[in-house]
């Protein structure tokens, strides 16, 4: 079994608008952490991306990182 973040909060979808988890997912840079990083499934990764996707192109999310 898997010890990621969303396996242990039982999350199924991942929201674009929860920029608390989505914060969780991102290096000081700005950039995207590794799914090897984080333990993550190549489904999960691909959902966690998305919704930065989205949130950035929202507004919710910086690109780059100060």
């Amino acid at each position: 079994m898997s010890n990621n973040i969303l396996t242990q909060n039982d999350i199924q979808h991942v929201d674009y608008k929860d920029t608390e988890l989505l914060k969780q997912f991102i290096n000081p840079h700005g950039g995207m952490v590794s799914r090897k990083r984080l333990g993550l499934t190549a489904k999960q990764q691909r959902s966690v991306e998305a919704a930065i996707k989205v949130a950035r192109f929202m507004g919710l999310l910086p690109y780059v990182q100060k």
